[in-house]
């Protein structure tokens, strides 16, 4: 019966996942069906981590995030969780070989969001980068690889790249709402209440070169992860062009999203371009 649990848990991870993004539960689907779980489990993780930091007002959040990480140490040491998005993590870190690096760096930028509003420096920018969105690709690269270190090798710097420019895109396009009600800035050397096409534009630009260097590991995954990995490329690619004919005053004052038709219209042209072999 315990494998009646352990199925429960991974379907709440993925019904976390497409209640919470469709685009990524999209790219997910567009995985082999034999890594799905896996990656809804990583994603449930997270983003329940993110949740506690920037969702929950009103509530200790400090202790929230401790409870949440001392929780799952007790589910992996224990190999259970009646906790169900904790239950199917600790399961994919150990059949995957998750190294307890890559959580902890996560948990960490996490715990930054509790305290620090401002990023100053580049080195302050990219270690919180690291820890938001680096490490997650990389937990997603280990199930890609099968947990194989030599693959997980040759592709891991792509992977952070490919992190880096999602989270990115993720902190343009949420402009108004990490200013406005979370005071936070992570853009060093950009004052958003003076936000201008200049600071837009170097942003862009960085996110671009990111992009760049993330498709030549793309095109080297294994069959089961590319096409649901290119999707969910060709879908921020869309954002981010969408960000870039975006007015700056529009980005500090509203969210900015690609529609579900745009998404459906992306997912057909991605298959197409896929099918042609035109990603490689």
């Amino acid at each position: 019966m315990k494998q009646l649990f352990d199925d429960v848990s991974f379907k709440c991870s993925k019904l976390v996942t497409k209640d919470y993004s469709t685009s990524f539960s999209l790219a997910v689907y567009m995985l082999s069906p034999s890594i799905r779980d896996a990656i809804y489990s990583i994603y449930g993780f997270v983003r329940f981590a993110d949740e506690i930091v920037d969702s929950f007002h009103g509530f200790d959040k400090e202790n929230l995030i401790n409870d949440f990480e001392t929780d799952y140490y007790k589910a992996y040491h224990s190999g259970i969780s009646l906790n169900p998005i904790l239950n199917s993590f600790q399961k994919t870190v150990k059949k995957y070989n998750i190294s307890d690096d890559l959580i902890q760096a996560f948990l960490k930028s996490m715990k930054m969001d509790l305290v620090k509003l401002d990023y100053n420096s580049k080195s302050e920018y990219e270690e919180y980068i690291y820890g938001s969105a680096d490490v997650v690709g990389l937990m997603c690269l280990k199930v890609f690889v099968d947990g194989k270190d030599s693959k997980y090798e040759a592709l891991k710097d792509e992977a952070m790249r490919l992190g880096s420019a999602f989270q990115k895109v993720n902190f343009l396009r949420d402009l108004k709402d990490d200013n406005l009600i979370l005071n936070r800035n992570y853009f060093p050397g950009v004052d958003l209440n003076s936000f201008d096409e200049k600071s837009k534009e170097m942003i862009i630009n960085e996110i671009n070169e990111d992009f760049r260097v993330a498709y030549q590991g793309i095109v080297k995954l294994p069959i089961e992860a590319k096409f649901g990995v290119y999707t969910a490329y060709v879908y921020y690619k869309k954002l981010l062009k969408k960000l870039e004919n975006t007015p700056c005053k529009e980005i500090g004052s509203t969210r900015i999203r690609v529609s579900n038709y745009t998404k459906a219209t992306l997912l057909a042209q991605s298959f197409v371009t896929y099918k042609l072999r035109l990603v490689q």
